[in-house]
């Protein structure tokens, strides 16, 4: 595929302005999480507009665009959902008109995850161009409420739509590496109670926020003592939030729960995390309440489809045939051996790999340290390499390693 790399990486190059005013476009629609309607209308005129078989958006509001006929199903995914803008004091730029110069684009979702978004529809119109169909169907998915609730679109893709891919291509960002794997994560809520009183004669009452004290001290020290893992590093617990109830400033307060965001590594279970908590002598002692939370907002298109909030832990093998797909594609565009390595933070492929058993492995614009940051960018030369990726990958898995692949990808964790 010599000759094909290089027509790939021209046109790729050749669409840098069009993937940057694409990209400059979602970026200056506000699509908070439950909120991404117009910027998935905004995609749909894109895919449209480059030539897609056909642009479907599901009842959750996730939306697909389909390329070619063939028997292997190969999906791409980018959310297209962002966080919110923050403290706006702490930002250069506005951060959805954004800004751009020859090497970068700053704005909120350039990084996380929208830069994905137009590399993917730009690499459909390379397939299309340079006529790279083969025997395969390709659908590039713009998933929703990601930032809420990772995975949750890709339940409702493979469970309700009925659509399961032989894998799945992740364009979060990578810092220009291949990813095949994460630690996952948990929502979890710990609360006391007590009984509320005058605060001028507090002991008549039992304070919910004093009996929380030691929980939050046995909670940093049980952080330092996780498991750890030679790839996927150690996991990892912080309190996030804190809140209480009480009849008024002047009385004790008589609940407190906080929450917990615990990430797992390779050997921690949901409820191996659990009962960690629960075995804390602060807990057993104040007769503290865990549970995980429960995610049910509603979409932007109305509905709701509840989950909890546990996300596993995934990791594929380095010679599993979808490594040596990216691999291959990296080394054909770009003349040096990739870097294969692992994400910090979470994905879909919570989801897409960790409950379903389907192989999901990373490649997208931008870095990680952008993501949720104030004056959030990617670069331009990162939104080109992706859209070749994307538009080489296809052809190389249908013809080099669809018969290598095997009925079950192992969760090496």
């Amino acid at each position: 595929m010599k000759m094909e790399f290089e027509k790939i990486m021209k046109l790729a190059q050749k669409y840098e302005p069009e993937i940057t005013k694409f990209l400059r476009d979602m970026i200056a629609i506000p699509s908070e999480s439950c909120q991404e309607e117009k910027v998935v209308l905004r995609i749909k005129e894109e895919m449209e507009k480059v030539g897609f078989d056909k642009v479907e958006i599901d009842p959750m509001g996730n939306i697909l665009g389909f390329i070619g006929h063939g028997k292997h199903l190969i999906a791409m995914d980018a959310h297209i959902d962002t966080v919110g803008v923050g403290n706006p004091e702490n930002w250069k730029y506005d951060p959805y008109k954004g800004y751009e110069d020859d090497e970068i684009i700053v704005g909120r979702g350039a990084s996380d995850q929208e830069g994905g978004m137009a590399s993917m529809v730009y690499a459909g119109k390379i397939i299309k161009e340079l006529g790279l169909e083969a025997d395969y169907t390709l659908v590039i998915v713009g998933s929703v409420q990601e930032e809420d609730c990772d995975g949750l679109c890709w339940q409702y893709i493979i469970q309700e739509d009925k659509l399961r891919p032989e894998f799945v291509v992740s364009t979060e960002p990578t810092d220009g590496k291949i990813y095949r794997g994460q630690r996952g994560r948990m929502e979890i809520r710990v609360k006391t109670t007590g009984v509320s009183c005058h605060g001028s004669a507090p002991e008549r009452g039992d304070n919910a926020i004093y009996k929380m004290g030691p929980i939050l001290s046995d909670l940093k020290a049980l952080h330092e003592n996780l498991m750890d893992h030679d790839f996927l590093g150690k996991g990892s617990l912080t309190v996030s939030e804190i809140f209480h109830t009480s009849p008024s400033r002047c009385a004790v307060a008589d609940s407190c729960w906080i929450s917990i965001d615990r990430r797992l590594t390779a050997g921690e279970t949901g409820d191996y995390a659990i009962q960690q908590i629960k075995n804390l002598p602060s807990v057993k002692a104040a007769n503290a309440e865990v549970t995980m939370y429960l995610y049910e907002r509603p979409a932007y298109t109305g509905l709701v489809y509840p989950t909890e909030c546990y996300f596993p832990t995934w990791l594929i093998e380095n010679e599993h045939p979808v490594c040596h797909t990216l691999v291959d594609a990296y080394r054909g565009l770009f003349k040096e051996a990739p870097q294969v390595d692992k994400w910090t933070f979470s994905t879909n492929g919570v989801s897409i790999m960790g409950r379903f058993g389907i192989p999901c492995i990373g490649f997208g614009p931008g870095h990680e340290d952008q993501a949720h940051a104030p004056n959030e960018r990617t670069w331009k030369k990162e939104l080109v390499n992706c859209a070749a990726m994307y538009a080489a990958i296809p052809m190389i898995y249908a013809k080099e390693y669809a018969g290598k692949m095997t009925d079950r990808t192992k969760n090496l964790v």
